[in-house]
């Protein structure tokens, strides 16, 4: 299943600029694992190609049934190519051809830095279709800023240990608006991950960040909340 946790603009925070579905796996008592637990040791495995696959596709079907929903999924790089995966996308956006538009594939900074030249190529062929890509964790590896300023990303997200408690922590204050600024550099809209703490947030928004995402603004909820009060979505991004 996925959870679905909002992406909130900075200058207003009550209201999504998009969501992201997070997978979630039950145990053998239907307890839900959150994806933190395992996809490290799964995402070099035959495992983490199909988790990928079972992510897309739960996506897409969000997304074709709530036709102003623009929503995030997560993708590690060693899924281009698998074919399973892209025909689950190339299915998915024949069905419906405003999916494709409103679609965010998010690729961790690890594994874009794996192979840079084929995760380059990728995007730039699903970016003529319309999809937008995030790249998450930004600042926890370590990126090669000669390949960044290639790479087409359309969203950066702050990893979350630059995050916590920034507003009485001067070094994470410096690290992360360096970050802001890099991505405002190259023209990406920027989200702060792990955002719990009102003080993070009024600092946030005092630092330029155009996005915000954490349990302050919204937990991840596997009943989303287009169906629960049939609201109708408007992202800004």
């Amino acid at each position: 299943m996925l959870a679905y946790q909002p992406i909130v603009h900075s200058k207003n925070p009550t209201r999504p600029a998009y969501y992201e579905g997070l997978i979630r796996v039950l145990d053998a008592n239907r307890r839900i694992i959150p994806a933190r637990n395992f996809i490290s040791a799964i995402e070099s495995m035959e495992t983490g190609r199909i988790l990928d696959c079972l992510s897309l596709e739960l996506g897409l079907v969000a997304l074709a049934e709530e036709p102003t929903l623009r929503l995030a999924i997560n993708m590690s790089a060693r899924s281009i190519g698998y074919p399973r995966w892209m025909e689950t996308l190339y299915r998915g956006l024949a069905m419906d051809k405003t999916i494709a538009e409103r679609l965010i594939l998010e690729v961790t900074e690890s594994s874009a830095m794996l192979m840079p030249d084929i995760v380059n190529v990728f995007m730039g062929d699903l970016h003529r279709r319309g999809i937008s890509f995030a790249l998450d964790d930004f600042g926890a590896g370590y990126t090669a800023f000669r390949f960044f300023r290639d790479f087409q990303f359309d969203i950066v997200k702050i990893d979350g240990q630059f995050i916590r408690d920034i507003h009485k922590d001067v070094d994470n204050q410096v690290l992360t608006a360096a970050l802001i600024a890099i991505a405002h550099q190259f023209d990406m809209f920027t989200v702060a991950e792990c955002v719990e703490k009102k003080e993070e947030l009024a600092y946030l928004q005092e630092a330029g960040i155009d996005c915000l995402q954490g349990y302050l603004l919204g937990r991840p909820e596997t009943v989303p909340v287009w169906k629960e009060d049939e609201t109708t979505l408007e992202g800004y991004l």
